[in-house]
């Protein structure tokens, strides 16, 4: 069947060959760090030496914790006796029971669509920079102890060996309801012996197979015809013969975190990161964005919280189409980008019109907004920036976003986004504040139908046609052209079971919804409790300032002062992507950034010297 390898998805070496005392902890996660260091610890206790007596300065030290390294990885634990984990890989403990053999399994590539709260992580991709868990770190436990994959060593977290690839990297406290990943996982489908012992035939190999201990050995077994094979690999359904990936991993991941379905075939040379042509980003907001002042209480020309949704609509207009939109996101200089044109398909402001919680003092004199606003119904109200794109370049939708805020504050014009888009005559971008990053989605990802002359094209090539302005794109891809099974299409129960995965995130939205609601009480009930009419205290001088400050709103839970408003076209403007580039090429020791992309491997250059400054600045703290 396409997809399904007899490639073991396993990235560990020759059993026989001596493990390493030394380990490089470099990409291991917290939880295995932390273990880890307890083993080391009980080590050195058992050797006499409390971790509490080491000094920095000491070299005896190192030298002790080699030494407790060597002892835990030859025995398995600090005490010098063998894991129970180990007694059963040499079955001597639970009748004999032996490690899970996954050369037994073929393995299949496949495409997983999954959602995620990402408020409580530190992004999607994996990084220890951290210091709250990631999604990928989620997703590699849930793998590895699920038996899915079989890296060299679980603790560290390297998806290389498995043809791993990602839709969308989103940043720390970003949400996806559709993300999409692609890698090579093991199947319900087992080997079939026989079938490779006549590959090995046919390919003039040793037909030997020695099967793990306790099997039956099949040496110069007869081959089956080719017909008896075909039959038998025929009666294999490769859905409902399958894993059910989503129920496997739901069962091990966080309840933030949600496996929605799984593709059992891919187009030709898939990747969740090339061969997507559209990404569907969503940012939330609420109308008004802040708590309002009472009318009484504000100052003349001061913004109270409620937003022009029309002229916010006005200025996402402004944005379809192909554009530079090197004024609209975070320059990584490591990166070296030279190409920030990126085409948007659609751009538009929505409401939701089945979100609101009802907060009646919002409509009450004082409080109520413009009648020019339109804001009418009931209060408050929810809104999304709904943007449809090939691809987006570093914070850029963060940037876009924070720039309709100020539109819809009435601090900027509509037009402020046409002049941020015309980099001929704004080639630097001024130092405006993007929004913040919890309300944004990464609501899908779309892998539309190719046509019979773009099937052949690589991923990348096709995406980049996108970007040029000449392309003729269609810029309607409703249609997904994977054929995902949902969670519920293989068996209902896992949608609507007790441990289904309805039932799973309504428990979650309740606690949340209950949480929403009675807060929403309470503030309604504090809000008109009061008679602010009474001025009680007398003679209150008020505060002297050389200018009011203004409150803005920029996406999170309150509205900040920030003092006097200034103009975004007046504010200061921040080097140029090149001279970005330049400054970053001469601290890793180049003349430039064109003479540093001259020498060969430039990437693996700076990875290079920057692990051997880490090592020398390690060897000198160690008084080495």
């Amino acid at each position: 069947m396409e997809g399904v390898s007899t490639t073991p998805t396993s990235a560990r070496g020759d059993s026989s060959v001596e493990e390493k005392t030394g380990e490089d902890y470099g990409n291991w996660d917290k939880e295995s760090l932390v273990k880890r260091v307890k083993q080391l610890e009980k080590a050195l206790e058992k050797r006499g030496t409390p971790p509490s007596s080491l000094s920095c300065s000491n070299e005896e030290p190192a030298k002790i914790v080699a030494a407790a390294a060597a002892t835990v990885s030859k025995t398995g634990t600090s005490n010098g006796k063998k894991s129970k984990k180990d007694k059963r890989a040499a079955g001597g403990e639970s009748g004999g029971k032996k490690v899970f053999d996954p050369s037994r399994y073929e393995t299949r590539m496949i495409a997983l669509k999954l959602a995620y709260l990402g408020k409580n992580y530190g992004g999607f991709e994996y990084t220890q920079m951290t210091n709250v868990p990631t999604i990928e770190e989620e997703l590699w436990k849930a793998l590895v102890k699920s038996c899915l994959i079989f890296p060299e060593n679980p603790d560290a977290i390297d998806f290389s060996p498995f043809e791993y690839a990602k839709c969308g990297r989103t940043d720390r406290g970003v949400s996806a309801f559709g993300q999409v990943i692609n890698l090579r996982v093991r199947s319900q489908k087992k080997v079939d012996r026989r079938k490779k012992i006549k590959q090995n035939q046919e390919d003039g190999a040793v037909t030997q197979e020695t099967r793990p201990e306790g099997d039956v050995e099949m040496k110069d077994a007869p081959a089956k015809p080719d017909a008896e094979l075909q039959k038998e690999e025929s009666k294999w359904d490769p859905i409902a013969g399958e894993i059910q990936y989503c129920k496997v991993l739901n069962r091990l991941l966080p309840p933030d975190i949600r496996i929605l379905a799984w593709a059992p075939s891919t187009p030709e040379n898939f990747s969740a990161r090339f061969s997507c042509r559209e990404r569907q980003y969503r940012y939330f907001f609420t109308q008004p964005a802040f708590s309002p002042m009472p009318s009484s209480l504000l100052s003349p020309g001061l913004n109270n919280g409620w937003l022009d949704i029309e002229a916010m609509k006005q200025a996402a207009k402004m944005f379809e189409g192909l554009h530079d939109f090197r004024n609209f996101c975070k320059v990584d200089p490591s990166k070296q980008i030279t190409n920030y044109e990126r085409r948007i398909f659609e751009s538009d402001i929505v409401e939701v019109t089945d979100a609101a919680a009802a907060l009646p003092y919002l409509a009450s004199a004082g409080y109520a907004p413009p009648p020019a606003l339109g804001a009418d119904g009931s209060l408050p109200k929810v809104y999304y920036f709904h943007v449809r794109g090939s691809a987006f370049l570093w914070h850029q939708i963060r940037h876009m976003v924070g720039i309709l805020f100020l539109v819809g504050q009435k601090l900027e014009k509509p037009s402020i986004v046409s002049e941020l888009l015309d980099i001929d005559k704004n080639p630097r971008r001024p130092a405006y504040l993007m929004a913040d990053e919890v309300p944004l989605v990464l609501w899908d990802c779309i892998f539309p139908k190719l046509d019979p002359s773009e099937s052949g094209a690589a991923p990348r090539e096709r995406q980049e046609d996108l970007h040029d302005p000449a392309a003729n794109i269609n810029l309607n891809m409703k249609d997904d052209g994977i054929d995902w099974v949902w969670a519920g299409e293989d068996t209902a129960l896992n949608l609507h079971g007790s441990s289904g995965l309805v039932n799973q995130m309504w428990e979650y939205w309740r606690g949340k919804k209950m949480d929403e609601l009675l807060s929403a009480q309470l503030l309604n009930k504090m809000a008109t409790q009061g008679d602010i009419s009474k001025k009680l205290i007398e003679n209150i001088k008020p505060e002297k300032r050389s200018a009011e400050p203004q409150k803005i709103f920029k996406g999170g839970n309150k509205g900040e002062l920030l003092g006097p408003y200034k103009p975004v076209m007046k504010k200061d403007r921040l080097e140029s992507p090149a001279e970005q580039h330049d400054k970053w090429a001469r601290s890793k020791g180049f003349a430039n950034a064109e003479e540093m992309k001259k020498v060969p491997g430039w990437h693996k250059l700076v990875r290079a010297n920057k692990r051997k400054a880490a090592d020398i600045e390690t060897a000198s703290s160690n008084g080495e």
